[in-house]
């Protein structure tokens, strides 16, 4: 009898991860083993989450790697994507989450749109401790997206939460996967190309959860390079001529300064807030729905007030 091919490879770069791994792994629940493969490899420093693993490893099909000598969540990514055999794929990071519905409508979705490069769907915002904070909604109909409108409205901010899209492997190959030389926008920029290579569809139903924290490497990270990195996207894929040039540069310094203003520099924020009014009432109210800020950005103040961030 031939052995059953899984419908859904999940590829989990890990690096420490606490608590979170075991809530992660948790969260998935397949019908049946053989549904799924889950490819984790991880470079946790010192001591291997073997152990953690191991508790998951009757009831899910895992492939795991321990390769402490690669930090990159990008490379860890790409190398378990590259080993993947099922014909779509997917990434969940150690402190993420799937809900109840994940794999029912990632079948549907694959059913009713099988040639699609990528299929999205919105994402909760949770804290540290897994409550819900709010949804984070792409600003895209329901259904099939048109290239122009996808690429548009993905252009002026990264509204889709790493954890759920899912993609063809073999389009994520032959647009290159995460590229290796970015920390801070490579999703983004993997998006847009998966958008170049092929169909995209979403689903208005969020089926995964995101959690915000202190220690996440966007909170951590330099601000500097945040600000070159999301320069570097929009001279990629923004044309001079496309509808939200104005917006989308106007939303990566927005977003730059507002990182700079996380970390104690409250000069930042009011520039934002002039980067902001600069717009004028109406792009301003583009950018609002495009961008997604309100409820990217209330999560997170909530959080920061409360001394957990």
């Amino acid at each position: 009898m031939a052995e059953r091919r899984p419908f859904l490879s999940v590829a989990m770069p890990v690096h420490g991860g606490g608590d979170w791994l075991d809530a992660a792994l948790a969260s998935i629940m397949p019908e049946h083993r053989e549904d799924l493969e889950i490819l984790i490899r991880d470079s946790t420093p010192g001591q291997s989450r073997a152990d953690v693993v191991e508790r998951h490893a009757d009831r899910l099909c895992i492939d795991y790697a321990y390769v402490p000598e690669i930090a990159s969540w990008t490379r860890k990514t790409n190398l378990a994507i590259a080993a993947a055999t099922a014909p779509h794929a997917c990434t969940l990071h150690q402190d993420d989450l799937w809900l109840d519905d994940r794999l029912a409508v990632a079948r549907e979705m694959i059913a009713g749109h099988p040639d699609a490069s990528l299929l999205l769907t919105p994402s909760l915002i949770v804290d540290d401790k897994g409550r819900r904070l709010s949804q984070w909604r792409p600003p895209f109909p329901p259904g099939q997206i048109s290239p122009p409108a996808y690429r548009s409205l993905l252009l002026v901010q990264n509204s889709i939460a790493i954890p759920a899209p899912i993609f063809r492997r073999d389009a994520y190959l032959a647009v290159g996967g995460l590229d290796e030389t970015l920390w801070y926008t490579p999703d983004w920029d993997l998006w847009l190309k998966l958008g170049g290579h092929g169909p995209v569809a979403y689903d208005s139903r969020p089926v995964t959860a995101f959690r915000i924290h202190g220690g996440s490497l966007t909170m951590k990270g330099d601000r500097q390079e945040i600000a070159e990195q999301l320069d570097i996207i929009l001279s990629r894929h923004l044309p001079a001529n496309a509808r939200t040039a104005r917006i989308s540069r106007a939303s990566a310094r927005i977003n730059a300064l507002l990182a700079q203003a996380s970390s104690e520099n409250p000069l930042a924020l009011f520039r934002a807030l002039g980067t902001f009014l600069a717009l004028g009432p109406i792009d301003a109210g583009r950018y609002i729905r495009y961008s997604r800020i309100i409820e990217r950005l209330l999560p997170r103040l909530r959080l920061r007030f409360a001394g957990a961030m």
